[in-house]
């Protein structure tokens, strides 16, 4: 029975639904912005609310507010019906509230257990802390997830992905009733969301109520019962999400239809463009081995693989970030081993990371430094000084041309929204004129209408010349692509043209369960690309 029909019939009683989180008239500024104004959502048990906006919308704000983490202006809160204070993290905790942040929050020097042990509650009598049942649980968490993470292993010695396994798994560690996540696929593959979906569904079964904030706003219809969005801090409005399809959800996020990734008409021929990068044989043990890899000039690559398949290893292999076990690798013609990511910079190769707060950025620097350091000297290379003045124009310049929010160029970067910090990753490595530019997944957490803008910038950049390695774990925006090669285990096992190379085939090559699998992946691209060109 509707809502209407309830109070049109006096002798039906409407009896709300029961909330186990109620966040109402919520404000927060910083400085001189507004993060949030007067916004009010409210979760159910067992049920997942999607929030959804723009980078710079208040998502993450009104998350830090309910972690603890940050305080509100004004507002209340209420947990399972009692309006409560949340000073600190502490007291989220033992309110049942748990958060797998964009961030991650790990420390770094710690094992993977000590990281997951953090805020569980888990003291013999004595007072002294059960390592043998944290380890139990911990592993126990980790057969939940279907994923092993070496327990005793340092988190800075870890993969991307393998802290964010590390930060989920510390979340199931405590009996929590409210789990809040934010950004937990960004780095996955479909198969590894998959995996979550179903972590998901068994928390909600519990009458665990689950917040899902993601920009991937196909995944949100997937998993969420309800979905909140908000848009420069407001409220724009909640809705079911079986009420929403794809294009509706992104006018409300936008505020205007946006379009989606279309396959990009490319002039480049690899069978007879200039060759820029030749890799053969690269191998760094264990997660690379054996790579072999040709980049053209004017080319966009496209590289896919699961979780440990080792792209962003090899990446750190090209920039000089690891040294190489063995191989070669031949850039212009000449041979190429860098011994730094500086020397990388130096021959015109740079990498925007996959983690862009702890690898790409200084937080506490402003927007101008943090855009001008890839280039170490003043960025229009007019002088052999370092000139703040200068660098400060350029900068200005950047914000403009990237579409970068803030409020000016000497505005902390920490301040800014992830989406407005991965502009600012980019564009410092562009700024630097690089010749080959690698990407490792350059759209995680960033909203859908920031996606088409960087998507803007690479194609830009590579009709100027430049060579472009994108790795992404989003196989549908491979589609900007000249072609895509596949990452299996630590070597290139297939390279398909991006035309064809679809979700579903590009799951099949990285499972290896694709009917066909080439032995010789330059010899594939030649035969494919030819045969696309010349169907008889």
């Amino acid at each position: 029975m509707t809502e209407a029909t309830a109070l049109d019939d006096p002798t039906v009683a409407s009896v709300p639904a029961p909330t186990c989180l109620e966040m109402t008239g919520v404000s927060k500024q910083f400085g001189g912005h507004q993060a949030l104004e007067d916004v009010s959502i409210s979760l159910s048990p067992g049920r997942v609310l999607a929030l959804c906006g723009a980078n710079g919308a208040g998502k993450s704000t009104l998350v830090r507010i309910l972690a603890g983490a940050e305080s509100a202006d004004a507002g209340t809160i209420r947990v399972h019906g009692s309006e409560v204070s949340i000073g600190a993290p502490q007291d989220a905790t033992r309110l049942g509230l748990s958060f797998i942040h964009q961030e991650l929050n790990l420390v770094p020097k710690f094992t993977a257990l000590q990281n997951m042990a953090m805020g569980a509650d888990r003291t013999r009598r004595s007072g002294v802390l059960d390592l043998r049942g944290l380890r139990r649980k911990a592993l126990q968490v980790q057969d939940r997830i279907g994923y092993r993470v070496p327990l005793d292993a340092r988190v800075e010695d870890l993969t991307v992905s393998d802290r964010w396994m590390v930060s989920l798994g510390r979340s199931l560690m405590r009996d929590a009733t409210i789990v809040a996540m934010d950004e937990p696929t960004a780095s996955f593959t479909k198969e590894e969301a998959e995996r979550l979906y179903a972590i998901i569904d068994e928390l909600t079964a519990d009458g665990v109520g689950i917040i899902y904030i993601s920009h991937r706003l196909e995944e949100v219809l997937q998993v969420a019962d309800d979905v909140t969005v908000l848009r420069n801090g407001r409220l724009v409005g909640s809705f079911a999400a079986a009420d929403l399809d794809l294009g509706s959800l992104t006018r409300h996020i936008v505020g205007r239809d946006v379009a989606g990734v279309a396959h990009r008409a490319t002039d480049v021929d690899p069978t007879t463009a200039p060759v820029l990068l030749e890799v053969a044989g690269l191998t760094r043990e264990p997660r690379v081995r054996d790579a072999n890899l040709t980049l053209h000039r004017g080319e966009i690559l496209g590289m896919a693989g699961l979780v440990g398949a080792g792209r962003t290893e090899l990446a750190r292999l090209l920039i000089g970030a690891d040294p190489v076990g063995s191989g070669t690798m031949t850039l212009d013609g000449a041979p190429y081993r860098p011994r730094s990511p500086f020397d990388a910079i130096r021959a015109g190769v740079a990498l925007v990371p996959e983690e862009r707060r702890s690898q790409g950025l200084i937080l506490r620097n402003s927007v101008s430094s943090n855009l001008g350091m890839a280039s170490l000297k003043d960025p229009s290379r007019r002088s052999r000084t370092y000139s703040p003045r200068r660098a400060a124009a350029i900068a200005r310049e950047a914000v403009a041309r990237f579409g970068i929010k803030a409020t000016s160029v000497h505005e902390t970067v920490g301040e800014l929204s992830g989406g407005n910090q991965q502009k600012i990753v980019v564009g410092k490595y562009v700024l630097a004129g690089p010749q080959l530019l690698i990407l490792d997944e350059p759209t995680v957490g960033v909203d859908v209408g920031a996606r088409s803008e960087i998507y803007d910038i690479i194609r830009d950049l590579a009709a100027q010349g430049t060579s472009i390695l994108m790795i992404s774990s989003d196989f549908e925006e491979l589609a900007i692509c000249d072609r895509v090669v596949v990452m299996r285990e630590g070597t290139i096992t297939a390279s398909v043209p991006a035309a064809r190379a679809t979700k579903d085939h590009l799951t099949s090559l990285c499972f290896g369960t694709a009917d066909t699998a080439p032995s010789d992946p330059s010899a594939l691209d030649t035969a494919t690309l030819t045969a696309e060109r010349d169907p008889s």
